[in-house]
């Protein structure tokens, strides 16, 4: 039973740190779209609007992500609360925590490369 309790621990480590990262990920988009619409408002023509506008759509489908990542997440912390400590760890919840796991490598590194090329566009629009 301790080692399922330390098991237990250690993935509601995970999922509170994944938690935290996608929130600040969210308010990150957010600063983001305000700066896309401060380019947008300087007139700086179709070479600006045309990455501007892909943009746009990215940091929409960036948000509907993380909100999934997000239900993903509270749907596995109500499990994890309410684990039978008298059960043996039958590997379900490592697999689905290996999944989420996964999920969220492919979700940070996808991030990180949208907003090198945000960047990159922002020092060149602003």
């Amino acid at each position: 039973m301790e080692i399922k309790l330390v098991y237990l621990s250690d993935l509601k480590f995970n999922l509170k740190i994944w938690k935290k990262e996608l929130k600040f990920h969210l308010n990150e988009t957010e600063k983001f779209e305000k700066k896309l619409e401060d380019v947008a408002k300087r007139n700086v023509g179709t070479d600006a609007m045309i990455p501007l506008e892909g943009f746009q759509n990215k940091m929409i489908r960036e948000k509907e992500v993380i909100g999934r990542l997000l239900q993903r997440i509270r749907a596995k912390m109500k499990i994890v609360d309410k684990v039978d400590l008298s059960e043996e760890i039958d590997g379900r919840l490592r697999n689905q925590q290996t999944s989420l796991r996964d999920d969220m490598k492919i979700y940070i590194k996808l991030h990180y490369e949208l907003k090198e090329d945000l960047m990159d566009y922002f020092l060149r629009w602003l």
